[in-house]
Order: structure tokens, then sequence, then C-alpha cells
């Protein structure tokens, strides 16, 4: 089992900067795979950023050269930077992360709100 933590999210304004962190702990060796996702209201959920020896490093074309994913020493946290946050950019955020013998991400966190105000 994996559990996951994620923090750093607020209120912040137009054209500002957020750091989220999620912290993973239990079995992380089975982990190939860790992301970023964001689920806004009556919005699907979207993939936002991925990282891991199983998927690529990875952005989504929408945050793309605002948004950068990182990860800490043996996958225990996960990091997203955001910056020149927009309104489109206000959701729940949702850390997730795929054992090796998965398809699709299996472990998730219970998400951190982001909202960006004018």
């Amino acid at each position: 089992q994996v559990q996951l933590v994620e923090s750093g999210g607020g209120s912040v304004q137009a054209g500002g900067s957020l750091r989220l962190s999620c912290a993973a702990s239990g079995v992380l060796d089975s982990i190939a795979c860790m992301g970023w996702f964001r689920q806004a209201p009556g919005k699907e959920r979207r993939r936002v950023a991925t990282i891991g020896s199983d998927c690529s490093t990875s952005v989504a074309d929408s945050v793309k050269g605002r948004f950068i994913i990182s990860q800490g020493n043996a996958k225990k946290s996960l990091y997203l930077q955001m910056n020149s946050l927009d309104l489109e950019d206000s959701a729940m955020y949702y850390c997730a992360a795929r054992a090796r013998w998965f398809s699709d991400f299996n472990y998730w966190g219970q998400g951190t709100q982001v909202t960006v105000s004018s």
C-alpha cells in the first residue's frame, strides 16, 4: 500500500506562484510513475504532469512553460511548482502514483485546493 498526502494549496492572485508537495509513504519500491492531476468543478479530472521510471517526465500542454514537476529522493516526495497562475488553473489538485504492474494510476491523495483570483 502507498499513502499520498498533498499540501501547499491555497489562494493566490493571477500571475502568482504556488508550490504543491506530496508526501508518499508505504511500499514505494513498487511505484513506477507519479503525477499530478487536477479537477475543476463540473469538469473531468485531467493529467497535469507525470514523472517516473516507467513514464515520461512531462507536463500537459495547458501548463507547459509554467509548471514544473520534480521528485524527491526515494520517491518519498513529489512537487509541482506552479508559476504564472491564471484563473483556469483553479482546481482541486491530486497527487497520484501507479504501481509497476498497473496500467492506470491506482493510488490517490485526497487533494489540495488551488484557487486563483483576479
